[in-house]
């Protein structure tokens, strides 16, 4: 498995061999298409009665999955763009993730949406968006975004498998090209993993599931700087780091959660001890977005103690066709570069 498409695959290959109350149901999954993004290829033909496509009607589909869910069954649904995921939202927001509540924990709905996000392959407006942040605040609901930094399939097959509530599963498109990140064959960079404990209020496992990725440069001196982003905008972030390191002697510590709601600001207050200085990257649009929640976070536990605290995000417009354009309104390397080195100059 060398990148993350091939390793989401092979997750989903195992969970259907591990368990038969596994389903994968969306559209146009069927070999020998195996989906928009090819993630689930060759998985039709090994089980055809498990592996199930459908009408184009997300509500419809995903309302299905959950009638499944909750017999007792482990549906994980495919959706053909993110941005169809705004389809799904009373199915999601007022019936899913409410079924514990209403029925006194008498009843789960263990089922994973799988959703691929974000720009720059020129999909256009209704399809490039980064849509995560319309469903971060909802209770009950477990929001997910695998990095190349870790396993992203291990992390499927945690969500598939560990988790009984309700898990949306963000894929951002460019990612799934993405070489998985080997720290053996990676001199330039550190890596640790920080598994955290649940909120004391929790009464089922004590911990999550789901790890979060410190990332620095090997035998750095100092923390200059707290960069906290998640998916793709790792990768991004990650070139961004080692032109910092070698052009201009500043040193950034990346934090990437793989779990975005509930969301968990430990290890970012831990690094923000050191640093002082903190800049949140997301793809998704920036009023409003994921990096507000962490920003209020940091700054309810950490009052006036830091010396700078700044967001980078894409534009607030619908993200155009063009290249030239889309480029210009999603955050890229270059501004990560130029918007750190500002915040080093100015504080």
């Amino acid at each position: 498995m060398n990148t993350v498409l091939e390793s989401l695959n092979r997750a989903l290959l195992n969970a259907l061999k591990t368990d038969e109350r596994v389903l994968l149901m969306g559209e146009d999954i069927l070999d020998p298409y195996g989906g928009s993004f090819k993630v689930s290829k060759g998985l039709s033909t090994k089980f055809p009665k498990r592996v199930l496509t459908t009408p184009i009607s997300e509500a419809g589909f995903t309302g299905l999955a959950a009638g499944m869910a909750m017999r007792g069954l482990l549906p994980v649904v495919e959706i053909m763009f993110g941005d169809f995921v705004t389809l799904i939202a009373d199915q999601l927001i007022n019936h899913i993730v409410k079924f514990p509540w209403m029925y006194n924990q008498k009843v789960t709905v263990p089922i994973v949406i799988r959703a691929p996000m974000g720009g720059r392959r020129g999909y256009g407006p209704t399809h490039s968006q980064t849509l995560e942040k319309l469903y971060l605040g909802v209770p009950g609901l477990v929001v997910l975004a695998p990095t190349a930094l870790g396993n992203p399939g291990r992390l499927l097959e945690v969500a598939i498998f560990q988790e009984k509530r309700p898990v949306l599963f963000v894929e951002n498109k460019l990612l799934y090209l993405s070489k998985l990140f080997d720290i053996n064959s990676s001199p330039d960079y550190s890596l640790e993993q920080i598994v955290l404990k649940r909120d004391h209020l929790e009464k089922t496992e004590n911990y999550y599931p789901y790890p979060i990725y410190v990332l620095k440069i090997a035998d750095a001196p100092k923390c200059d700087l707290t960069l906290v982003t998640y998916g793709y905008m790792a990768e991004v972030a990650r070139n961004a780091m080692l032109r910092l390191a070698y052009e201009s002697e500043i040193f950034v510590e990346m934090i990437v959660p793989t779990i975005l709601a509930p969301y968990q600001c430990a290890p970012v207050i831990r690094s923000l001890d050191k640093s002082k200085r903190l800049l949140v990257v997301e793809e998704g649009t920036l009023t409003l977005g994921w990096g507000a929640e962490v920003i209020t976070r940091v700054v309810e536990q950490l009052p006036n103690r830091l010396r700078a605290i700044h967001r980078l995000a894409s534009k607030d417009f619908p993200i155009p066709a063009s290249g030239y354009l889309e480029r210009e309104f999603l955050p890229n390397e270059e501004d990560i570069v130029a918007k750190v080195r500002k915040i080093m100059k100015e504080s």
